[in-house]
């Protein structure tokens, strides 16, 4: 297949990786950017974007993107992007649901020639091993004879007004030599940064896997140093600027380790490790770390409000941020809702308040009750939890107004200066 002017994209789920990269392309493409959510084809219709990834003068200046929820207007799409979710289940495990979902909607409109590519992340070997089956058994097509693949991971960071979807290198591959060339040279078009055609489509899924990996890996040692450093009494943020002052130190802080992609990605590296036969020590034993913050915060806030001599009976406490970061709505795999959880174990009552993020998805998905502003003088406790610029600019005097006389502050995030607050991670 070759590109043309003519060449049609179908972008499949619109959400804070798919939206962006249809509203590039289609500032210069005819694209079909689809969802199976109306309501949110309808707002995106209307110039809004809910995960405020794209403005509206944005949304207008792909004036070649049309948003619909209707398959039919896939058929006319030469080339598919697919862009859906792909969480983990309870278990900790892959849940390719919405993947095989979006597969079987492009199997439903595959037609000989045609590219399917896929950004979701997965386990290398996922693209070819669970996707494919999929769009031959509902087209009835061959792989690599009547369609072919290529796999470009996404790397959008929710929230990010720097590193934008054209700003950030990228990753191509596909599933022959020339397959590979075009689906590189259709993301040239748009990548400003350039991008990095991989020797095949296993090696891009690592890639992808691992990049986060790292980072979680990275955080779970200074989480973990966090923890040795407050039993000795040593604030871990003066240790780590002490140390940073060395060339090659690299600078990760401590902290609840959430979102779709850090908290997410090890385990589908792990399940595929364990799979072929092999049990991952240092991946599994960094999420262990990571997913037991929430509990560790809590269990210092108890200490401390136990040390001010503040009673457990009806403790009322104030927590900022429910997001999964800051400056942005995302909710998805929120730890902060680890923190909650734990405190209501000791029957406290916590009122959350997040100005960022949607009071019907925090009930809808958390069975949180935001808040619509805080009371003054009205908390034992109050715990900073997401570094929002509104609770930066508000100044640690007006936070500490949300407390009662005697009260304790936490600031997981380093918000404040050293000794601005009573407790810091």
């Amino acid at each position: 297949m070759k590109l043309t002017s003519e060449t049609k994209i179908g972008i499949i789920g619109l959400g804070y990786v798919g939206l962006p990269l249809a509203v590039e392309f289609g500032k210069r493409r005819d694209v079909v950017g689809f969802d199976i959510n109306r309501p949110r084809i309808d707002s995106l219709k209307e110039g809004r974007d809910a995960t405020l990834e794209v403005s509206e003068a944005e949304l207008a200046e792909a004036r070649r993107l049309k948003f619909s929820h209707t398959i039919e207007d896939l058929r006319e799409c030469s080339i598919f992007i697919a862009t859906v979710p792909t969480p983990i289940d309870q278990y900790k495990r892959p849940d390719l649901s919405a993947l095989y979902g979006a597969s079987e909607t492009i199997g439903r409109v595959l037609r000989k020639g045609d590219i399917v590519i896929y950004e979701s992340t997965v386990y290398p070997g996922a693209t070819e091993e669970e996707c494919v089956p999929v769009l031959e058994r509902v087209s009835g097509l061959k792989f690599n004879v009547d369609f072919f693949v290529g796999y470009s991971p996404e790397r959008i960071n929710p929230g990010d007004k720097s590193h934008r979807v054209s700003t950030i290198r990228k990753v191509t591959s596909g599933s022959t030599a020339e397959v590979a060339d075009v689906v590189d040279a259709l993301y040239g078009e748009i990548i400003t940064a350039g991008t990095h055609k991989a020797s095949s489509i296993r090696v891009a899924e690592a890639a992808k896997v691992i990049e986060n990996t790292q980072r979680d890996v990275n955080i779970a040692l200074i989480n973990e140093l966090s923890i040795i450093f407050n039993r000795m009494d040593i604030d871990t943020e003066s240790v780590l600027e002490a140390a940073g002052t060395k060339w090659n130190f690299l600078p990760f802080r401590p902290g609840l380790v959430g979102g779709h992609c850090i908290g997410v990605d090890p385990y589908y590296l792990t399940h595929k490790a364990q799979a072929i036969g092999y049990h991952p020590e240092i991946i599994l034993a960094g999420r262990r770390v990571n997913d037991n913050m929430g509990v560790y915060v809590a269990s210092q806030l108890v200490k401390a409000l136990t040390r001010r001599g503040i009673t457990m009976n009806n403790v009322r406490v104030l927590m900022l941020g429910f997001a999964f970061k800051e400056n942005c709505p995302d909710l998805r795999n929120t730890r902060v809702v680890d923190i909650i959880n734990e405190l209501k174990q000791y029957e406290m009552n916590v009122d959350v308040f997040d100005p960022w993020v949607s009071a019907e998805e925090a009930r809808h998905e958390y069975g949180i009750e935001l808040v619509a502003q805080p009371s003054l003088q009205s908390y034992d406790a109050v715990v900073l939890a997401v570094a929002h610029k509104e609770f930066a600019d508000m100044g640690v005097e007006a936070i500490r107004r949300f407390g009662k006389l005697e009260h304790v502050l936490y600031d997981l995030k380093y918000v404040f200066p050293a000794g601005s607050s009573d407790l810091r991670l």
